[in-house]
């Protein structure tokens, strides 16, 4: 079974009144932490449980040494992952309001924990959901408590130390998830310094989705990331971005295409400029 799948609108309103399916409604906007709470309080898919990047997909932030969504503790995220009725043989569906990015952020949790059948991104998400005609529900869903269990794994991340010394390496493939004006330096919106770490590529997230705001095909992406990969091995490849959140969108794109599972650099852009011994590069 693939690492990363999707499914449409049409097949989740057919799937909801089976049994055995998890909707984790991962909305959130980083100019407003509470509007993924209070829009989910407005509506949501029929049967979703809310997940909040901030207190549920991240853990604490220390400012000068974290970035800003720094991972979550393992047990404490499995304890939520059971609280959400999560069981090793659920159906879990992931969806947003925007290009993906959040969903994609709690697939790569999920995936790093062992959960790795099962899992699908709503393509298009609300946008698409609301294009097919489908409604919301204002309606609280209780979950049974879920019995999965699983172990982080640690092949799926790379530390910041483990990056820098690698850096420069023929076999380092690594990709910026974030929009060219950030990754060459002409604009930094967010964190305190501009550039990017020596080495990189650009590979804006953005640009794995179509103009309806659906993922590519397969083999479009799979085109994509060749080009950046070059022949180096994919299960070496390093995704980043600002916050270790638009990265796991490159990695779950990377996944449709066919391919392994990269590592992702969880702390990212806003974890490196902590340590001005790390390298800063601007431009191409």
């Amino acid at each position: 079974m693939p690492i990363a799948q999707l499914i449409s609108p049409h097949a989740l309103n057919e799937r909801q009144a089976r049994p055995g399916l998890v909707i984790l409604d991962c909305r959130f906007a980083l100019e407003d932490p509470e509007y993924g709470r209070s829009s989910f309080a407005e509506g949501h898919i029929a049967g979703a449980q809310f997940a909040d990047l901030e207190h549920d997909l991240s853990g604490p932030v220390t400012k000068g040494v974290t970035g800003r969504h720094p991972l979550p503790d393992a047990q404490i995220l499995l304890k939520q992952l059971r609280a959400w009725g999560i069981n090793p043989d659920s159906d879990v569906v992931l969806y947003d309001d925007g290009p993906g990015a959040f969903a994609a952020r709690a697939w790569w949790l999920l995936a790093w924990l062992g959960k790795r059948d099962g899992v699908f991104i709503l393509d298009g998400g609300l946008k698409a959901w609301h294009a097919a005609g489908f409604k919301l529900s204002t309606d609280q869903s209780m979950a049974l408590p879920g019995t999965f269990t699983g172990q982080p794994d640690g092949q799926l991340l790379v530390s910041a130390e483990q990056l820098q010394a690698r850096l420069g390496l023929p076999g380092l493939t690594l990709i910026d998830a974030r929009a060219k004006p950030r990754f060459s330096g002409d604009v930094e919106p967010i964190d305190p310094i501009a550039g990017h770490i020596p080495g990189a590529q650009c590979a804006a997230f953005n640009e794995n989705l179509d103009s309806t705001g659906r993922f590519l095909p397969a083999e479009q992406l799979k085109q994509r990331f060749a080009e950046q990969l070059a022949g180096r091995a994919p299960e070496e490849l390093v995704a980043y971005c600002g916050s270790g959140v638009t990265a796991c969108h490159n990695l779950f794109a990377l996944g449709l295409a066919g391919y392994p599972l990269g590592k992702l650099y969880a702390g990212s852009w806003s974890e490196w400029i902590n340590d001005p011994a790390r390298g800063v590069a601007t431009g191409e």
